[in-house]
């Protein structure tokens, strides 16, 4: 057993509070990955994908509410400091909610690091998404109303990133595609990726590696997110929303999962500021 460092990013009066604690290698049902985020504070859900114990459960435990996955068939692998999962066609991780996140994110952020090769694939194989996480949704299993969504689609010349937000008052796509596809990410090197989504601007910026892609997307002036947490069915992290069509090969670009590798995914009830996703990402966790 090792001792590693966690940073957790609080917002307390414009004031950044770091925050660390253990990372164990082999949690048990006491003993994982403990968080230091203050009750009510901004990190809602966080995985660490970090245990190394022969049930696969343990090894993607919810640091915020020491919750379990009800499922999980993926593999571990070496991640960024200690452990992190591999994804595979058809495969995903499940999770009842992302806890409170829906209840409070006004403003919000998804923060992981990912590695991908090449080409994206869809479950049969052939070019296509991946996607990164979703909301399963209770409102119509064969579309994508009031679910949350983001896939990655393209290769290491050119890759597109496009994040799906459903909130009752309406929904946005915030995209990089197009002209503003983004080259070298697909090179099999890991990298970490934040989308801060600010309510006050109604803008989301995507950093890799710490530096903000120069373009943002911007939300109309729409302001805060307003996510109907009763819809949400589950938490998939590794695969789209669509929820029938879950065996291998099986389904279009809504049931694609990652091929790829995640570690470290983190969600917050707030936007996180430049300063604090370079700190995040400096902390290399």
């Amino acid at each position: 057993m090792k001792n590693k460092r966690l940073l957790f990013i609080t917002l307390s009066f414009l004031t950044i509070a770091l925050f660390s604690c253990q990372k164990m290698e082999q949690p048990g049902l006491g003993d994982f990955p403990k968080d230091s985020n203050p009750p009510g504070g901004p990190l809602n859900f966080y995985v660490a994908f970090d245990g190394t114990s022969p049930d696969p459960l343990r090894n993607a435990v919810d640091s915020i509410r020491a919750s379990f996955p009800a499922d999980n068939p993926l593999t571990s692998t070496a991640g960024t400091s200690g452990q992190a999962i591999k994804g595979a066609s058809g495969k995903f991780i499940k999770y009842a909610k992302p806890n409170d996140w829906a209840v409070k994110a006004a403003s919000f952020t998804v923060a992981f690091w990912a590695k991908g090769n090449g080409q994206t694939l869809n479950n049969s194989g052939t070019n296509g998404p991946e996607a990164v996480f979703s909301f399963g949704s209770a409102h119509n299993a064969a579309d994508w109303p009031n679910t949350t969504f983001l896939i990655f689609e393209g290769d290491n010349a050119k890759c597109a990133i496009k994040f799906y937000v459903y909130s009752k008052t309406g929904d946005k796509w915030f995209t990089w595609e197009g002209a503003n596809m983004i080259a070298g990410i697909r090179d099999n090197q890991w990298r970490h990726y934040v989308f801060s989504y600010d309510a006050a601007t109604s803008t989301m910026t995507l950093y890799i590696n710490g530096v903000a892609n120069p373009i943002t997307s911007v939300w109309g002036g729409h302001g805060g997110v307003n996510i109907d947490d009763s819809k949400i069915t589950e938490l998939r992290i590794g695969r789209g929303p669509r929820t029938d069509g879950d065996a291998d090969g099986a389904g279009g670009w809504m049931q694609s999962s990652w091929k790829g590798e995640l570690d470290q995914f983190r969600m917050y009830s707030t936007a996180l500021t430049a300063a604090q996703v370079s700190a995040l990402y400096a902390s290399k966790l």
